[in-house]
């Protein structure tokens, strides 16, 4: 089960003025499970995303990319099918992609490229287009501003829970809504995880300001986290504004309005991202890598995903076993060439478990073990060369991660 992940509640999501949410079972991978969502936007609403760096990426991601470059106001619908990842499948994937595109832009009155293609499941098995269109009429008939609760569950694929949150926020007088779905449990890395996440708002503000703070957001969230080190073929973010907020419209990043809103949508974004590491496959545990002291944001990054997606240290955190020089071999092939190891200093929490680059001399194996027996644990690590600092977070790895991977396709 998920590591302190609280099981959402539909009452616990609350509605986004303009975006509708219709979910069918279009049996793509399973018969008998919602398996497909669309969402529906108003004239006018904004739209920004961020999407996988893994150059094999699937065609709904090809897609989204080469229309989001185009035109990130003219967007009116998504199309999201899980148990099929629509990647590895050449040009009949593409095909099947825009054909879907196309089918539902017939159904809504649009043109297919007002419409962005969204996958998630097993890699290099051709899509079932017909069952994905056949299941459109269905999930568009349902479509609603309440359904958040459902679709956060018709995403998921290895994930044991649904992840969701709503908060509200008062910003130039007006209440914003904003209301995140994402999935994920493993194939997942910084930039980006395997994972779909989906933030809706009703936020009134411009498509290319939404754009660098959706970009901006990204990196302290989703950008952020590790469970495998896989960087999946699929990932996308997405945010989207219906604009039907009476608020005075945001148009600079500067603007105060702008602050308040990255600061509401950031604690969305990282609560998702966070929600998906507490799930990772086999996960017991949830772990926070703190670097500082770094010359660079870049370097301490190097040194937080080297600890991250080290399986010695992964498998230790699993067994509560405080074997912590695995950390310190970590840190020492992350990649910083004039590192000074003399200089290092490592936390499991309050526990100072090495000074200047060697045990420290009051550290106890007892009070290292009694931080590791924990559920949440921070892992912080000193560099001595500066001021940078920066954070991921990952999860343990357990003998479970092997047998869902081992099954998946089962």
């Amino acid at each position: 089960m998920a590591v302190n992940l609280p099981l959402i509640q539909a009452q616990d999501l609350k509605p986004v003025s303009g975006i509708r949410v219709g979910i069918a079972q279009a049996g793509v991978r399973k018969a008998n499970r919602d398996d497909l969502t669309v969402m529906l936007l108003p004239v006018g609403a904004s739209v920004a995303g961020v999407f996988t760096t893994n150059r094999f990426c699937a065609a709904p991601v090809q897609i989204c990319q080469e229309v989001l470059a185009s035109a990130r106001s003219g967007v009116r619908a998504l199309v999201i099918n899980t148990g099929n990842a629509n990647a590895g499948t050449g040009l009949e994937g593409m095909a099947n992609a825009k054909a879907c595109c196309t089918r539902l832009a017939e159904h809504l009155g649009l043109h297919a490229s007002q419409v962005l293609p969204f996958s998630t499941g097993v890699i290099m098995e051709p899509l079932p287009a017909s069952r994905v269109m056949a299941g459109m009429p269905a999930a568009i008939e349902n479509a609603n501003e309440n359904n958040w609760y459902r679709a956060a569950h018709a995403i998921m694929t290895t994930d044991t829970q649904a992840k969701a949150k709503s908060v509200q926020a008062t910003i130039d007088g007006h209440v914003v809504t904003i209301t995140g779905i994402s999935k994920g449990a493993g194939m997942i890395r910084p930039n980006m995880a395997t994972m779909l996440g989906y933030i809706a708002t009703d936020a009134n503000i411009d498509a290319d300001v939404l754009q660098a703070i959706t970009s901006e957001i990204a990196d302290a969230s989703f950008n952020r986290i590790s469970v495998d080190g896989d960087t999946s073929t699929n990932d996308s973010f997405m945010v989207m504004a219906s604009c039907a907020s009476p608020m005075p419209r945001i148009t600079s990043l500067q603007a105060t309005s702008a602050v308040a809103f990255t600061r509401a949508l950031l604690e969305v974004a990282q609560y998702l991202a966070h929600s998906i590491v507490r799930d990772g496959e086999g996960a017991t545990k949830f772990i926070t890598v703190t670097i500082e002291g770094g010359k660079t944001t870049e370097e301490c990054l190097k040194v937080g995903y080297a600890i991250a997606h080290s399986p010695l240290v992964k498998t230790a955190f699993f067994a509560s076993d405080p074997n912590l020089g695995r950390i310190l071999a970590a840190v020492g092939y992350a990649g910083i060439a004039d590192l000074d190891q003399n200089k290092i200093d490592l936390y499991l929490d309050d526990v100072c478990v090495a000074k200047n680059g060697g045990r420290n001399p009051n550290y106890q194996e007892s009070d290292g073990q009694r931080v590791m027996k924990q559920s949440e644990i921070t892992v912080r690590v000193e560099l001595g060369r500066g001021t940078a600092a920066d954070t991921v977070w990952t999860c343990d790895l357990s003998h479970e991660y092997v047998t869902i991977n081992a099954d998946y396709r089962s």
